[in-house]
């Protein structure tokens, strides 16, 4: 499952530069999270480092973009030319 950054983001920019892959931009309003690059970390680190350096714990699980940890980390060797 892709994360997604919620409404109560605050744009401190601190979760961009910790996703490995680059899967983090600002969006109109707030950051976006764009699901086909989103792995959870999966490959790269135990947790997802966006939400561990959030502030205000506004990521959570997508709920419309469901993976689980087989596919996530299948996306992330896909996506680190691994495979």
């Amino acid at each position: 499952m892709a994360l997604i950054i919620e409404e109560e983001c605050i744009n401190c920019d601190v979760c961009e530069p910790e996703c490995p892959n680059a899967a983090i931009s600002q969006g109109e309003d707030i950051y976006v999270i764009n699901p086909s690059l989103c792995t959870e970390c999966v490959g790269h680190h135990d947790t997802p480092q966006c939400m561990e350096v959030c502030p205000v714990d506004c990521i959570s699980k997508d709920s419309a973009h469901v993976e689980d940890k087989d596919s996530l980390f299948q996306k992330y060797l896909k996506l680190t030319s691994k495979l």
